[in-house]
Order: C-alpha cells, then structure tokens, then sequence
C-alpha cells in the first residue's frame, strides 16, 4: 500500500560553483522514517543552486511514483525553500524552468509543504549529493541508490559555494506553501489595498518624480475623492491605512480614511518612492537623451541605480520590510497602503513571482488600486491590478 505522506530530503551541491555537481534525495515514510527510495546523480559542471533544485526535483519525482499522496520537503537551501514557496522571487534565468518543473510535479499532490532545516539535519541527502559530486569530479562512486547511504551519520563536507539566505523571508519559518487550486478562504488572509497616489503635475509632464516632494494636482484631488469612496466599498472595515511621507500620498491616504470613518494615518518611510538621483524632476526624454548608457544599465537590472539615486534592489528591501511586518501585526485584517509606483510594483512583482521585466511591463495609473491576500503559510493571491473603473467618470 503507497504511504498517504511521505517526506523528501533533498540537497545538491557544486565543488567550484559552476564546478563538478551532483544532488541526492530520500523519500522516507513520514510515520516510521522508512527509506522507501534514494536518489543520487552527477551533473557534470553545474551551479550549486541548480544541483539543489535538480536534488528536489528528483526527490518529488520518487515520490509520485511512489504514490504519495502529500509531501514534506525538508532542505537546507533557504533559496530554493522561499523560492518554491513563492516568497522570493526567481532572478536567474537558469533557475526557472527547473523552478517550473519543480512547480509542475508539486502540482501532482494533495499537498506539499516546504520546510528549511539546517545542513546537519539533512546528512543523509548530504552525503548523497557528495558522493555524486565525487562522481563528477572523475572519483568512481554509485550514482543511484537503492539501499540507505553507508556512513551518513557521519561528517560530509558541505558544498562549496553554498548561497543561502539572500533576503529575509516574508511569514512564518518552517515555511509552508500547500499547492492547491481550491480557493481558500478569504477571512484567514491579510488583505493588502495597494493605492498609488493621486495625479501631481510631474505626472501629467512625464517627469521622473521620486522624493521630491510634488502635491496632488487639481486633478489629482479628484481622483482621490473617487478612489476613497472607491475603497470604502472594497472593504468598509480596514484596520490600518499606512501612507508614504510625501505629500500626495499622505493626501490620498487622508482622505480614505476620511471615507473609512476616519481611520488613522501612519507615515512609513519605507513606502516612499525611489530616489531618481541626478533624474529627480526631469522628463523622460531629457534622461534619455542625457544618460542613454546609463538609462540602458538601469533598465536592464534592478541593482543598478540612477546617479546619485537608488536601485530597485533597495525600493524592494524596503517594501518587503513593510509587507512583513504587516503579515505580523494585522493577521486576518484588511490594510490600505498608499504609495508610489516603484514600491507597489515590486510588491506586485514578487507576488505574482514574476521576472525582472515585469517592472517595466506593468503601467500602474495615478490613484489606481490593487489587492492581494496573503497568508501565514506564504499563500498569495492577486485579486486585482491597477483597477481605475472609479475613474472613468474624470
């Protein structure tokens, strides 16, 4: 009879990262702790990432076979557990399509839960990836199993090159993110409302409008009477609105909480808006046509900032650290965020696990309105992007 649950213990590593690689991976029986199955292959020249997603992917692939019904994952890799999880997002190239197979097989289970454990709990896959390693470095070793690893109680040299956590996780640890079409239920969820402000005069010029600070246009002020009044029907009980210290969204904030019966209004710093540097206030072409190399640099990365300015990679940290905090303090609870576009795109971004294009594919309109659940297993929904149907009378 296959076991309902099973548990898979995975790990990969690389001896030069890119060097020789390999991965192993056990699938116990999670009631007795059984091997039912092991998993162990040489890559040849390969990252040390790669080897762990390829450890996990063999891992799952044992346990669909198996028949398994649900799954526990337990690895060492931080980056590959939050990844999966769908809390950090995918940036190299490489990495997403073995993310997507990965994604594809937990897709064949009730459940799977991810969980991170430290590498001396993880010894058994350890020695696996190691002997495979072993293999792809030119030493002779067995590169698959079908009996518990000798010697796995004993110390295994972890994988050089190892790069763990590389940003801090949003929810709780373990991490868990059951896959499941099935909707769940909403009350349990955080609900993020996420309103970038109403139009100023930068925005109608098409000026890089960072941290300056630019007040609400005449125009700008009736948007923001119709996406208050917008808000208070999306979610008539709000437990917090947390607005950027810049004046046009500290006066979009004020007047939903206005139309939620006077909520109040906290500033947080790290919602206000990048930092242009030597761009701040001038229009688009006149950058373009002032900085075309560095204009190219930044848009290809978003660890490269304007001069003098901030890159994307910061206005992210930021923006995790309030979505974090929020995850802990208003559990269940439905929070407006009033803030610019480069914060409320990189939120976005990381939901929907999307690539760095994103950043420059998504057009967020003035006093336009998004929605997202987030729940304490690292569960996400995007409900809505950019909705400006309150707008349509202006």
């Amino acid at each position: 009879m296959a076991p309902r649950v099973v548990t898979v213990e995975a790990d990969g590593g690389s001896r030069g990262n890119p060097g020789p690689a390999g991965y192993g991976a056990v699938v116990r029986d999670s009631e007795t702790g059984e091997v039912l199955a092991e998993r162990s292959e040489s890559l040849g020249t390969a990252t040390n990432n790669v080897a762990e997603y390829q450890g996990l992917i063999a891992g799952l692939t044992a346990a669909a076979e198996l028949g398994a019904a649900e799954v526990d994952v337990r690895m060492d890799s931080k980056l590959v557990v939050e990844q999966m999880c769908g809390r950090w997002q995918i940036k190299h190239p490489g990495l997403r399509p073995l993310a997507a197979q990965a994604a594809g097989l937990v897709g064949r289970f009730a459940a799977v839960r991810f969980t991170w454990i430290p590498r001396d709990q993880n010894r058994h896959a350890d020695a696996l990836a190691n002997a495979a390693m072993d293999a792809a470095a030119g030493r002779p070793t067995a590169t698959r199993a079908a009996a518990p690893a000798v010697g796995s109680d004993k110390a295994t040299a972890p994988a050089v090159g190892s790069d763990k956590a590389i940003a801090p996780a949003v929810g709780s640890d373990p991490a868990t993110a059951p896959a499941s079409w099935e909707p769940r239920p909403t009350f349990t969820a955080t609900r993020l409302i996420l309103v970038r402000h109403g139009e100023t005069e930068y925005t109608e010029q098409r000026r890089y409008s960072g941290r300056g600070d630019v007040p609400l246009s005449e125009k700008g002020r009736a948007q923001v009477r119709e996406t208050a009044t917008r808000v208070a029907a999306l979610a008539p009980t709000v437990a917090a609105v947390l607005s950027s210290p810049l004046s046009r969204c500290t006066a979009t904030a004020a007047a939903i909480a206005g139309a939620l019966g006077d909520v109040p209004v906290r500033t947080e710093d790290d919602l206000i808006e990048c930092d242009f540097g030597q761009w701040e206030g001038r229009t688009f072409a006149e950058v373009r046509e002032g900085w075309p190399g560095e204009m190219d640099a930044w848009l290809a990365s978003p660890r490269v900032a304007p001069p003098g300015g901030e890159s994307f990679t910061h206005v992210a940290e930021r923006a995790h650290r309030v979505v974090a905090g929020l995850l802990t303090a208003y559990p269940g609870e439905t929070v407006v965020l009033v803030s610019h576009v480069s914060p409320i795109k990189l939120v976005l971004r990381d939901a929907l696990t999307a690539g760095d294009g994103f950043l420059h594919r998504l057009f967020l309109d003035a006093a336009g309105i998004s929605v997202l659940d987030m729940w304490p297993d690292g569960g996400v929904a995007v409900r809505t992007v950019n909705d400006t149907s309150h707008l349509a009378a202006l």
